[in-house]
């Protein structure tokens, strides 16, 4: 249920908003630069709410917030639908980003998290991959139905399912997960809460830990370097000689290989290392975007898309896997609510940035190089992350990983 949620996050993901950047520039008469523009400032905005939510979690649990963000997600899909100028649609963009790309990524992963407590990498990896597919399928699914009845009524019926499939997932489907006060996790078979006597680590003691920063480095550089060609994907591949169906169409085997990926990674972390599969994740990263000179319709295009999605998807189940395992459950929801909201805010300047650097440099391949560097400087940086250390046992509900730094 949790993995519907994620994927239910899609319109309000980067590759969702994509299929609909060019019919905004077009109904909206304003520049590509203005919608990045809008783009940025809704998506910084949006990322202040993020510690907020996390912060409920902690504190309510895991169904209201997720009903409270499901309400307020639908609501600005709907007025997303309705803009009719560039306030409006920064406005549906802060909502939208808020609340799908954080608070719904935000509670899904976490509420996996907080309930599962054996071979926690292994579940996150499942949710994960579910997520990362319907996500990637989104932009395909959407760009058909504009195609029938308009991007107004394309988004207005996101947000009608999102209304009906997740309110009915918060109230009845979650009833096993506790989380909040109430406790951190589920009611084992044996009767017993798992997670209650855990106690938690404080958050200013975990920002001191190089770990933190290594994990929450990689997830930021991986959502700008991502944000940044995805947001711009139809018209990044049209330079190398893709159609626009056809650049919509790579979204497919950036799905494939997220979901291997997703479910690989996350699973890993049961046994080796976190920093080592984040260094994996940022050097694939790093690759896919070197390879973009030679992309051209066909084997590399694919190659090219199954790259960056894996990389992608690679870092962001190493982050749910391995910040309870380092850090516990107790503060999970404000933790993560931190790091998703560094996270998305640095997907804000990410399409800004590329769409300067096309207009600076007359072609996209110089900035997507230049892009190429910062996770080309984590993975390298990886390998020197030390194992956190809190002085005293490890959180409870925790089991030992076999691969210890």
């Amino acid at each position: 249920m949790c993995g519907i949620v994620l994927a239910l996050s899609g319109p309000g993901q980067t590759a969702g908003m994509s299929v609909l950047i060019d019919h905004f520039i077009r109904d909206l008469d304003v520049s590509r630069s203005a919608v990045s523009t809008a783009y940025m400032i809704g998506t910084l905005c949006g990322a202040v709410a993020l510690p907020w939510i996390g912060r409920a979690v902690d504190r309510f649990g895991v169904r209201p917030v997720l009903a409270v963000v499901a309400l307020t997600f639908g609501s600005f899909l709907t007025l997303l639908s309705l803009v009719e100028g560039l306030v409006g649609l920064t406005v549906a963009f802060v909502g939208a980003r808020a609340m799908g790309q954080g608070g719904m990524t935000l509670v899904a992963t976490t509420a996996v998290a907080i309930a599962v407590t054996r071979k926690r990498g292994t579940a996150v990896g499942i949710t994960t991959a579910v997520g990362t597919a319907g996500i990637s399928l989104v932009p395909v699914a959407t760009e058909r139905v504009i195609t029938e009845i308009g991007w107004r009524a394309a988004v207005f019926g996101e947000a009608l399912v999102v209304w009906a499939v997740v309110l009915p997932i918060a109230i009845w489907g979650l009833r096993g997960v506790r989380g909040g006060k109430g406790g951190t996790g589920t009611q084992g078979a044996d009767g017993g809460g798992s997670g209650a006597a855990e106690t938690a680590w404080p958050l200013r003691s975990i920002i001191r830990t190089s770990m933190f920063w290594l994990i929450t480095g990689a997830v930021a550089a991986s959502g700008l370097v991502t944000t940044a060609v995805f947001f711009h994907q139809v018209s990044v591949l049209g330079e190398q000689g893709l159609t626009p169906t056809q650049a919509a169409a790579n979204f497919l085997p950036q799905t494939a290989a997220g979901l291997l990926a997703s479910f690989g990674f996350s699973a890993a972390t049961d046994r080796f290392s976190p920093k080592l599969l984040i260094m994996g994740c940022m050097a694939m990263q790093a690759a896919a975007l070197c390879m973009l000179p030679i992309v051209a319709p066909g084997v590399t295009a694919i190659v090219y898309g199954m790259a960056l999605g894996a990389g992608a998807a690679g870092a962001r189940s190493v982050e749910a896997a391995a910040f309870p395992y380092y850090y516990g459950t107790a503060s999970l929801g404000t933790l993560r609510g931190l790091t998703q909201s560094v996270a998305v805010s640095s997907t804000a300047v990410a399409p800004l940035l590329l769409s300067l650097g096309h207009e600076l440099a007359g072609s996209y391949l110089p900035p997507v190089l230049a892009l190429a560097v910062l996770p080309g400087l984590i993975a390298v940086a990886a390998p020197f992350a030390r194992r956190p250390q809190r002085g005293q046992a490890a959180p409870t509900g925790q089991a030992d990983s076999p691969a210890q730094e």
